[in-house]
C-alpha cells in the first residue's frame, strides 16, 4: 500500500511528531478551551490555528531541505547529501516558534 513512499526513520519520526501532537493538542483543548490572541503572526489565533500554521511551515522547511540538499552538497563539496535530520531539527524549532510566539 505505501511502496511509492520512502519510509525512511526520519520521515517516520517526522509524521508520528505530528501524530503526537495533533492527539495533545486536542487533549489540551478539552481540558483547557484557548482563547484568541496576537503574537508576531499578522492575525488573531488560536493554538489550533498556531498548530496549522506551524505544521505547514514545517512541511516548506522539510521540502524545501530535501529540493537543495543536492546543491548544498555540490556547493559545499560534501560526499552525501546533508542529512534530513537537520530540516527535521529546523521545521521542530520553528513550529515551536510559531506555537509559543505566534
Amino acid at each position: 500500500m505505501f511502496e511509492w513512499m520512502a519510509w525512511t526513520t526520519p520521515v517516520a519520526v517526522f509524521f508520528s511528531c505530528i501524530v503526537l501532537m495533533l492527539f495533545g493538542m486536542t487533549v489540551w483543548e478539552l481540558k483547557s478551551p484557548t482563547s484568541m490572541r496576537k503574537g508576531f503572526l499578522p492575525i488573531e489565533t488560536t493554538r489550533g490555528d498556531r498548530l496549522f500554521i506551524g505544521l505547514l511551515s514545517a512541511a516548506y522547511v522539510n521540502l524545501a531541505f530535501v529540493g537543495i540538499s543536492g546543491k548544498l552538497a555540490e556547493w559545499m563539496g560534501l560526499e552525501a547529501e546533508p542529512s534530513i535530520w537537520i530540516s527535521f531539527v529546523l521545521s521542530m524549532a520553528l513550529l515551536a516558534l510559531i506555537l509559543r510566539k505566534g
